[in-house]
């Protein structure tokens, strides 16, 4: 058993609600503080929220319709693992509101922003040029993100949000590590002059293209669920 990380000193008062000790479990299966497979103990997830046993099994509950999180009858909680499989189904989810929201991104973008999306690309071409793969994930979520705050769709972007988890988000890492960092700058690269041209259907394509090469690494990989949940 995986001992749940312990926080100090408590995150939260002893009046916790069934919402925020979701949100508070949510986040820390998203940040990767609780990775997949590791056991959810009630008691010390009441212990340490100051939370009841009650509350504790409704924020359960609630991860777990949210696909976050698996109970298994006289076993307990568990945060969930991803197989491959899912990876490319939750990619393909994933591309088809994405795109929707790149689309979007082209029709709203203001010269400042398309100014921001430049940038990015700028630190992406450099960040390959460099072979620095972190500085180019860090930049890949950046542009992805700006993307998606340009479009201006909240309820789209919760979704995205929890089709990002640690475990999918691993997924994708590894995707990048075994895929060709030049044709990902490259698609990355179009999507950004897409958008600044303002030019929404081929912006929506190029999303397409680019999510649907990571669903083909993944697929093709055969990546298994080590460290792995279901955004």
């Amino acid at each position: 058993m995986v001992p749940a990380p312990k926080a100090s000193p408590k995150t939260t008062s002893a009046k916790i609600t069934p919402a925020e000790l979701t949100s508070a479990l949510r986040a820390r299966i998203m940040n990767g503080q609780l990775v997949p497979n590791q056991r959810l103990i009630e008691v010390d997830i009441a212990e340490e929220f100051g939370a009841s046993r009650g509350n504790v099994r409704l924020a359960l509950a609630e991860l777990t319709m949210e696909g976050l999180v698996d109970r298994v009858q006289n076993r307990g909680a568990k945060v969930r693992g991803v197989t491959p499989e899912e990876a490319v189904e939750i990619t393909e989810i994933r591309s088809a509101i994405e795109s929707m929201c790149t689309a979007k991104a082209a029709k709203r973008v203001t010269p400042e922003q398309a100014e921001e999306l430049r940038g990015i690309g700028k630190r992406l071409s450099d960040a390959v040029e460099a072979g620095d793969l972190e500085a180019y994930a860090a930049e890949n979520s950046a542009l992805h993100n700006t993307l998606i705050q340009i479009a201006g769709m909240p309820i789209a972007a919760e979704t995205i949000a929890r089709l990002r988890s640690q475990s999918v988000r691993q997924q994708f890492q590894r995707a990048r590590l075994l895929s060709d960092q030049n044709e990902s700058l490259s698609q990355h690269l179009s999507i950004i002059d897409a958008v600044c041209a303002g030019d929404a259907a081929r912006a929506r394509a190029a999303m397409e293209e680019h999510l649907s090469s990571v669903s083909t690494v993944i697929a093709h990989t055969g990546i298994t669920p080590v460290s792995i949940p279901r955004n």
